[in-house]
């Protein structure tokens, strides 16, 4: 897998000198369209849209849905108008009639941002586009806000190269407003508003490739089972030095606890969940995965299997947070009471609850010295595999091919994007397909995001060519 930066605007890759008329064409046209997706994408990211406004003002997220308003309408679309979701926030929605009997398209993407976090981390200012050794960087270059350019210049090329006479599907256009913030109101909206949403294809734009120039469909995105677990041995602390040893200490339970969650080679061994799940997609290659976990020289991978297999196709537990005493101010004494905050990503094939009650139990018996042990649950999200193959599909991996040059290929996602299974709940029929311009290098939710525009160039091309073959009679 290489990371090596692609150059914008590479050949005709879907062969030399063999390409279509019309395809040439287009890819043309999205490349002289590249400064004005600069332009768009500069705007958007001096909107400091983060849906949460103790951090700051709700006007930033509103001035963000008004451009979508006017940028998607300025690229053809109609009756484009800002819907308020059931938690607050507005989504920003409109459509476009393509020629009688064809097919729908929904084209979706979120306007809003992660905060900047850590703003001394940050080399330029995170709410200001800055062009940095090829790349453009600033908070939502990639997430989500370089998706935005993504289908504004798509869908200018192909007004462009129509002579303003419409797009060859008919559409429908959904852009989020709280997705990081993970409130829930567009999944809310879905069953209040199906016709916003309804499509034979529904392409969901946050993800993205799977390394820089090769040619990505996200098919695979785990679930999640959170609990927090309470452990409880005496009725106060007690003086190690006076009680120590004998008496039962609810830290070194819960060590025990967490430690049988995995096995020798730290492969997730939770009673009752396989894990030997095999993913059949892309490979991700050890040394790749080690340098984009920053794994320490020496330090060894965990579980049995590949790289590809443990992401994407078995359960994985991590322990997020224990409360304890920290080093700094503890005190000699015997813990009587101590908890941990526990996750469990869910591959696709296994449902969330019975995962969570999976865990749930194996904690409970886990349990030494028969201490005291509550599970709370937080909540579960199931995952999410996408069906590949119907015609969006075959159309999605032609244009693929014929942006890039090189087949398209399948990767999983570790995160969960809970809106992917209310569509398809809804949308029983339809297809969906998750796409867009971030890969590794992008950094999304930290500080130094950026996008490497080569990628918002290829995507776009690859959009405006499957709507195009999508169009085609099947």
């Amino acid at each position: 897998m290489s990371t090596q930066s692609t150059e914008s605007g590479v050949g005709t890759e879907s062969g030399a000198g063999t390409e279509s008329a019309a395809t040439a064409a287009l890819r043309a046209q999205v490349r002289a369209l590249m400064p004005r997706a600069k332009e768009d994408l500069t705007a958007l990211v001096s909107m400091r849209s983060v849906a949460d406004p103790r951090q700051f003002p709700p006007e930033e997220c509103a001035k963000a849905a008004d451009f979508l308003v006017h940028a998607f309408t300025d690229a053809g679309l109609q009756d484009m108008r800002r819907v308020t979701t059931p938690d607050g926030t507005d989504a920003v929605v409109g459509h476009a009639p393509g020629p009688e009997g064809s097919p729908t398209v929904l084209l979706y993407c979120h306007y809003d941002v992660q905060p900047p976090l850590d703003d001394g981390a940050w080399t330029t200012p995170p709410f200001e586009l800055t062009e940095r050794d090829g790349r453009w960087y600033g908070r939502g270059t990639a997430d989500c806000k370089g998706n935005i350019a993504m289908h504004l210049t798509a869908l200018r090329a192909l007004q462009a190269g129509s002579g303003g006479r419409g797009f060859p599907v008919s559409l429908k256009f959904v852009a989020e407003g709280s997705e990081e913030q993970g409130t829930g109101g567009l999944e809310r909206l879905v069953p209040m508003r199906p016709e916003l949403f309804a499509a034979d294809c529904l392409l969901i734009c946050d993800t993205g490739n799977f390394a820089l120039g090769l040619p990505t469909a996200t098919t695979s995105l785990r679930g999640l089972a959170n609990v927090v677990v309470t452990v409880s041995t005496l009725k106060g602390a007690m003086h190690s030095g006076m009680f120590g040893g004998p008496a039962p200490d609810a830290l070194a339970a819960l060590v025990r606890i967490l430690d049988s969650l995995r096995d020798e080679r730290g492969a997730t061994a939770i009673k009752g969940l396989a894990g030997d799940g095999v993913w059949d997609g892309v490979a991700y290659p050890v040394d790749q995965f080690r340098t984009d976990v920053g794994a320490l020289d020496g330090v060894a991978l965990l579980g049995s299997g590949s790289v590809a297999d443990e992401l994407w196709a078995r359960p994985a537990v991590t322990v997020l947070g224990i409360d304890c005493p920290p080093v700094v101010g503890s005190s000699a004494a015997v813990q009587a009471k101590v908890r941990a905050r526990v996750s469990l990503r869910v591959p696709p094939g296994l449902d969330a609850d019975v995962a969570l009650r999976a865990l749930t139990d194996h904690l409970t018996s886990a349990a030494p010295w028969s201490v005291r042990v509550e599970v709370e649950a937080e909540g579960t999200g199931q995952p999410f595999r996408a069906r590949t193959d119907g015609p969006a599909y075959r159309a999605l991996g032609a244009a693929m091919r014929e942006a890039y040059g090189t087949d398209m290929v399948q990767s999983g996602q570790g995160g969960s994007i809970p809106l992917c299974n209310v569509l398809a709940g809804q949308f029983p029929d339809a297809e969906i397909a998750l796409i867009g311009v971030e890969e590794p290098g992008c950094l999304i939710h930290a500080p130094n995001e950026s996008v490497d525009p080569g990628e918002i160039e290829h995507m776009a091309l690859a959009e405006a060519l499957f709507l195009r073959t999508y169009a085609t009679p099947r």
